[in-house]
């Protein structure tokens, strides 16, 4: 299978291109960057500190799509949006794992899948695929009258979206779990004389620092007592494993939108 990687000088695109070149029957085609990024030109394999490849960072993202029959994206959201249109014109698998989308891009995401296989997911973690099922079952089970529903989240310096596409996948997971709709519900920053807490209000929390590759906790407080969920990543290889796992996965499926539930066949988990 000729997998290309989209983003590929980021932190997740030389991760992806380490699994890539790890996989059995899957063959790196080529990976594309920014056209100001200051990898270009150089050898993919001597980019993640292997041998080299032949292969260049480049910039042409429509031959690389072109060129491959699953393309692994972890970028920009603009870009991705971009890239997704790409991949529905020539039939290329799209695995996504770039965040903080907004309304407008998430919906030309859903338009593109609609002519290509594309498989998008927040984290591609299977231990976060199996937290989301369990913070659903649990916001069912504890309901607002009695637990508070709060989703912290702890990630490097450099990132950039917040919260994280993984910690509002929780809050949807939560969300889902009580009956309501996260739009309503969430309690994203609180600064000030804020008043008191708003009944079964999710609450979010987003902190930055270090290289911390990524923590997520759940945490349903109740009267004299807590329940807390947590991940906790500790080397970002788990979300490129998943990511090339999916794009196994994804290839020769029918134009659609898929998730990490799908991909490892688990109920209650969305992307």
């Amino acid at each position: 299978m000729r997998i290309g990687v989209l983003g590929c000088a980021g932190r997740m695109g030389r991760a992806v291109i380490d699994e890539v070149l790890a996989a059995e029957g899957c063959t790196l085609v080529g990976g594309v960057d920014r056209d100001d990024h200051p990898t270009l030109g150089q050898d993919l394999g001597l980019l993640v500190g292997q041998s080299p490849l032949g292969v260049l960072v480049g910039t042409d993202a429509a031959a690389l799509i072109e060129s491959a029959d699953v393309v692994i994206e972890f970028s920009a959201s603009a870009a991705t949006v971009a890239h997704a249109a790409l991949a529905a014109a020539s039939g290329t698998g799209h695995v996504i794992g770039t965040t903080g989308l907004n309304a407008e891009q998430d919906q030309a995401v859903c338009d593109a899948a609609h002519r290509t296989a594309i498989m998008r997911a927040a984290n591609m973690s299977l231990g976060v695929n199996l937290l989301l099922g369990l913070t659903e079952q649990v916001a069912r089970a504890l309901g607002p009258d009695a637990y508070d529903i709060e989703i912290l989240e702890l990630h490097h310096r450099h990132k950039v979206d917040a919260p994280s596409g993984t910690a509002l996948a929780l809050g949807e997971a939560a969300a889902r779990g009580r009956g309501v709709d996260l739009s309503e519900m969430a309690d994203r920053g609180r600064d000030g004389m804020t008043g008191a807490r708003k009944s079964g209000a999710i609450g979010f929390a987003a902190l930055r620092g270090g290289d911390v590759v990524g923590d997520h906790v759940v945490i349903f407080a109740g009267a004299g007592e807590r329940v807390e969920l947590a991940h906790r990543a500790t080397d970002r290889r788990i979300y490129a494993r998943g990511a090339v796992a999916a794009a196994r996965w994804l290839h020769g499926r029918p134009a659609g939108l898929y998730g990490m539930a799908d991909v490892l066949g688990l109920t209650g988990a969305r992307p």
